[in-house]
């Protein structure tokens, strides 16, 4: 399936973030025809920047790749759902399709909390596709915060 592979390249984002000692997300833009024109992963610790989540980041690149603040017919495939923050950002973007894999009930914005898509306010919303890959986004978050947490905690 054509979105579990740009998943698969979003995994390696968020690994590479967990990495550094970033929350492990990671977010992918993919043309109307398939190519991957941008990739990232979170970068908020090192950037000292409380906006440069994965999506965020990707979006930028690929804004700037294509010479425009939209991008109509591409999609995103990020593997944690969107904060309210980078939700309103695919709106702004006119994203046509989102692919997420993890949910959060904690801090999402897509299916969660502030549903940013569903407010008469939001002027585009894009096709979401939830749960892609979200058994391997979920275990490398869990994995990520139960080392930070320690035996015990």
């Amino acid at each position: 399936m054509k979105s579990r592979g740009h998943m698969d390249i979003a995994l390696d984002e968020a690994r590479a973030s967990a990495l550094r000692g970033e929350v492990p997300v990671g977010a992918v833009v993919v043309a109307p025809d398939g190519r991957v024109i941008a990739r990232a992963g979170n970068r908020v610790r090192e950037l000292h920047d409380p906006t440069a989540h994965a999506e965020i980041l990707a979006l930028r690149a690929a804004c700037a790749l294509a010479g425009s603040e939209r991008l109509p017919g591409h999609d995103l495939h990020v593997t944690l759902e969107p904060c309210a923050m980078c939700a309103a950002a695919i709106a702004q973007a006119r994203i046509a399709r989102l692919y997420y894999g993890a949910p959060d009930p904690k801090s999402g914005g897509v299916a969660h909390g502030a549903r940013v898509f569903a407010h008469p306010q939001c002027h585009h919303a894009p096709e979401v596709y939830d749960e892609i890959a979200a058994p391997a986004a979920s275990d490398l978050l869990r994995r990520f915060f139960a080392a930070r947490r320690g035996p015990g905690d």
